[in-house]
């Protein structure tokens, strides 16, 4: 059967989740389809266009997964659930992050900030405001799993007690807010209404 553009994203993407975004290239990718390096170039024209690939199909998770909007809604309840989609979709692949933020020209993202501008107007935003509130919580959350994505740095010898002392208020910030069962969703959730503008549910 002739290689088609799918089976080229669907192997790279299989690559990346395996073994990280710098291990793949166009010859390890061409080796593990069993091509020639030049055929790939008939599917996409460079590592770039590759990685717009990826981010689209990456995207194109949290697309499928965004519940429709409710009519008279708040169109920013909405969008906080849509980012947590496009969180999860990223989440759900190795470098999902590093990924989506490089790829400079992903149709899906454009998609991904078209409905979610659209659906704030419809609901009664002006397309200012709208377009601030989605690009404010699409390079919040992208920002947000790159950070959970980085590879955790050896753990250093730490005098807690020194800590505690020279940071009181971090420390007892942090130590009330995951009392009762607080998890990492929900601090992503809680900064995420903060940049929404929305009202804290606590």
């Amino acid at each position: 059967m002739p290689l088609n553009r799918d089976q080229v994203l669907h192997e790279a993407m299989r690559l990346v989740d395996e073994d990280g975004l710098d291990a793949l290239t166009l010859r390890v990718l061409a080796t593990r389809l069993g091509v020639q390096a030049p055929t790939l170039y008939w599917h996409v024209k460079n590592k770039a266009a590759l990685l717009d690939g990826l981010a689209d199909a990456i995207v194109s998770e949290a697309i499928a997964a965004v519940r429709a909007p409710a009519a008279g809604g708040d169109g920013r309840e909405w969008l906080l659930g849509a980012l947590g989609q496009l969180r999860a979709a990223m989440l759900r692949h190795r470098d999902g992050a590093r990924i989506v933020a490089g790829a400079r020209h992903s149709m899906r993202r454009g998609d991904f900030s078209e409905q979610a501008m659209a659906t704030l107007v419809d609901h009664g935003i002006d397309l200012r405001h709208a377009r601030l509130l989605v690009l404010a919580g699409e390079r919040y959350t992208v920002g947000w799993v790159l950070e959970e994505q980085s590879p955790a740095p050896e753990a250093p010898d730490l005098d807690v007690d020194a800590l505690r002392a020279r940071f009181p208020v971090v420390t007892r910030a942090i130590t009330e807010y995951f009392t009762g069962g607080r998890t990492a969703d929900d601090l992503y959730r809680d900064v995420a209404r903060l940049v929404l503008q929305l009202p804290d549910e606590t």
